[in-house]
């Protein structure tokens, strides 16, 4: 894992997944170091769901825009739904459709995913002509549990993406050691497939266990055949000064929080 910093922002990426040097395609998981809204929120905060003002989001997602080889306008985020819909984004579109996931192959698209916990997935494949496909999905427990990896993956094959390409990262999240649930919330995921037992372990506080998100998002990658899957195993609850947190927030009582941004995107080359 690579820490790629300047003045402005700052965001973690991953050579094993994509190569940061190449030509056309760009991917980050960007932190909440640099940008300029104000606490509660303060930091690189991209979430148009904040009572953050509206200039500093946009500030902040311009910054993320030139990071990722963009126009502004071409950095784009789903009105997300803790669902598994997924939309083709072939161009920047004046209202955000309510999904979980954005696909394309367009160049001079950025594909962000706003999360404050939930766990960010970027995908990548290659066309038969090798020309590349990309794709972002918002993977809370929902939407990991409803399908949006997989339905993510299927539509970049409807799309001519080829299986033995296909790859994704998954990026900071909150982590198997903070994410305490009830026994109820076991249930759903055991009725979907008994074998997510492994994704629970005991908790300290009796009728209680942990959850490991990014290990069962990985796992449905698997299982529905994505064999290169990279974990990036960074906890937004317990690094206050790199990410934001709703559950850091919620325990705290704050009254709002920030998201960071995770992008990738077909870079517009000159």
């Amino acid at each position: 894992m690579a820490v790629n910093s300047d003045t402005d922002c700052t965001y973690l990426s991953d050579e094993s997944f994509l190569h940061q040097d190449d030509p056309l395609v760009f991917h980050g998981f960007f932190t909440r170091i640099g940008g300029i809204s104000p606490a509660p929120c303060k930091g690189l905060n991209c979430g148009f769901g904040s009572d953050d003002d509206q200039a500093n989001v946009d500030h902040n997602r311009g910054v993320v825009a030139m990071a990722s080889g963009v126009n502004p306008l071409g950095l784009l985020s789903p009105y997300q739904v803790h669902g598994a819909d997924v939309v083709y984004a072939d161009a920047p579109f004046a209202d955000r459709p309510e999904c979980d996931s954005l696909i394309t192959d367009k160049p001079g698209i950025a594909l962000g995913i706003l999360t404050a916990d939930c766990a960010p997935v970027l995908f990548y494949a290659e066309k038969e002509n090798g020309n590349p496909i990309i794709g972002a999905a918002h993977a809370g427990w929902k939407g990991a549990l409803g399908g949006v990896l997989d339905n993510t993956m299927r539509n970049m094959l409807d799309r001519g993406a080829m299986i033995d390409t296909m790859r994704a990262c998954i990026g900071p999240c909150i982590g198997r050691h903070s994410y305490e649930v009830d026994l109820k919330f076991a249930d759903a995921f055991l009725e979907h497939n008994e074998e997510a037992e492994r994704f629970f372990s005991a908790a300290t506080k009796d009728g209680h266990l942990m959850f490991d998100l990014a290990g069962y998002c990985a796992w449905r990658l698997s299982l529905c055949g994505v064999s290169r899957v990279v974990i990036l195993d960074e906890d937004t609850y317990k690094k206050e000064d790199m990410f934001f947190s709703y559950r850091r927030a919620t325990h705290r009582s704050a009254a709002d929080y920030g998201r960071q941004i995770s992008v990738i995107a077909m870079k517009q080359l000159d």
